[in-house]
């Protein structure tokens, strides 16, 4: 290895994507030892096992604390344009309660523990990453935030998780335009600043963050956004017009405002809300709804004639109390649609609405060319025949991808591909499996 040329260790060094790795492979070579140096990253996360060691009366003392490894880390490159750190995910599991936990070896958005190291790393910084240890952050309120914003004049991405943070001398970052907040404590007015002091986001991620009742974001170059909201919100608020995808996920909003006129791409997941304020969305092509009460939402949202891509679903497998609906109402909503996804209980709603023989489809559904469906096979004549049904009535359609639930009989299962792939040879059949908590995968010999 030592024989190689050092433009290609070095690309070898750099693809290590554990920094841990690349100080085992220091003690290797004098020269992995010289060229790792020039690595640009930093990527060190506490495990579970050393978080147990070093709690462990028996190998504590031999356990190097993990903040001087990291600190250790940033001092040895010469320049450093990414940085993460954190600990794994096993650890986000572990309870205040069962720890009971006043440390903070791992309480990594200790402004004093950040303060030793970014000073020497910020000014090639573009991406800092840093997922902090919930036991130890939680009760201790982090001006991290604003010490990034003090240094890192020239960061573009920034991602923290686990943390309770605070805005206080929040300074404007005009380069950032990635950021992600990951289960972390705000109030409305912390996210009034976040949008006053980071105007040139294109993406933002809110993921799981607490503490907001009325939040607002208001941010003119915002292209993408997943927002997972609380149910302790009373309203919700999107002012972006150059935002074209938006992943909004909230449970009873009290007033739901989006005020989005280029958006191309929603996924919008509600249990219910009172009260709509929602743009149509003349660019709006791509639409998955997930709600309770699928019905409503369909009646309430001033759009669909746009829509060439629909995903359903409920948010629940319980259909009693659901209302009802059928294709017909569907395509009355979304005339365009040319390829539908329905997860099993939306199939589930609309299999029960065609079920009666004497009921029939009358909207003929010409544009649909391909569905995507999940089915549990409750009863199956009733299945069959709402498969039947789509069929005469979508004439142009091509591609079916049913996916039948994996404790569905092998003899139910393969009856249904026989039958439906007699009645019409035309369309191109594949079939699937699917269950909760597993990969969907395709039944080879029915593909």
């Amino acid at each position: 290895m030592d024989d190689l040329p050092p433009a290609i260790v070095l690309d070898i060094l750099s693809r290590l994507g554990d920094s841990a790795d690349l100080a085992s492979c220091r003690v290797a070579s004098k020269t992995f030892n010289s060229l790792s140096r020039d690595v640009r990253f930093i990527n060190l996360h506490c495990s579970f096992d050393r978080y147990a060691k070093s709690r462990s009366p028996l190998t504590r003392s031999s356990i190097t604390p993990f903040k001087e490894i990291f600190k250790t880390l940033t001092s040895e490159l010469r320049i450093v344009e990414s940085v993460s750190v954190g600990v794994d995910k096993p650890l986000h599991t572990v309870s205040y309660d069962d720890v009971e936990d006043e440390n903070d070896d791992l309480y990594l958005t200790d402004v004093n523990f950040v303060n030793d190291w970014l000073p020497r790393v910020c000014d090639r910084l573009r991406s800092f990453s840093i997922s902090d240890f919930w036991v130890q952050s939680c009760w201790r309120r982090s001006h991290v935030l604003s010490l990034v914003s003090s240094y890192c004049h020239s960061l573009i991405e920034l991602q923290i998780r686990n943390a309770w943070l605070s805005v206080d001398s929040l300074s404007p970052m005009p380069k950032l335009s990635k950021l992600t907040l990951e289960y972390t404590r705000l109030d409305d007015e912390d996210l009034n600043k976040v949008n006053e002091c980071f105007p040139s986001l294109h993406v933002l991620n809110l993921i799981g963050v607490g503490g907001l009742k009325e939040p607002k974001i208001h941010l003119l170059h915002l292209k993408s956004c997943q927002w997972t909201v609380s149910n302790a919100v009373y309203s919700v608020t999107i002012v972006a017009p150059n935002l074209v995808k938006l992943i909004l996920k909230c449970v009873r909003p009290r007033a739901l405002v989006i005020e989005t006129p280029a958006l191309a791409d929603l996924h919008l997941s509600l249990d219910e809300a009172s009260n709509f304020k929602v743009q149509e969305f003349v660019n709006l092509t791509n639409l998955h709804l997930e709600s309770l009460d699928l019905h409503q939402l369909l009646c309430s949202l001033p759009f669909g004639k746009t829509i060439k891509n629909l995903k359903l679903g409920t948010k629940s497998a319980e259909l009693t109390g659901v209302a009802k609906f059928g294709f017909e109402f569907l395509f009355h909503v979304f005339p365009n649609v040319t390829s539908l996804t329905l997860t099993p209980w939306a199939w589930s709603v609309l299999e029960m609405f065609l079920c009666p023989e004497d009921l029939e489809v009358r909207t003929q559904m010409k544009g649909l060319k391909e569905i995507t469906a999940y089915l549990e096979i409750h009863d199956f004549e009733a299945t069959l025949s709402f498969i039947f049904s789509i069929l005469d009535n979508c004439s142009n359609l091509s591609d079916m991808k049913l996916f039948i639930h994996r404790d569905v009989v092998f003899h139910v299962t393969n009856t249904l591909i026989s039958r439906c792939m007699i009645r019409c040879p035309s369309v191109r059949w594949r079939w699937g499996m699917w269950k909760e908590g597993t990969n969907d995968a395709w039944i080879p010999d029915a593909i």
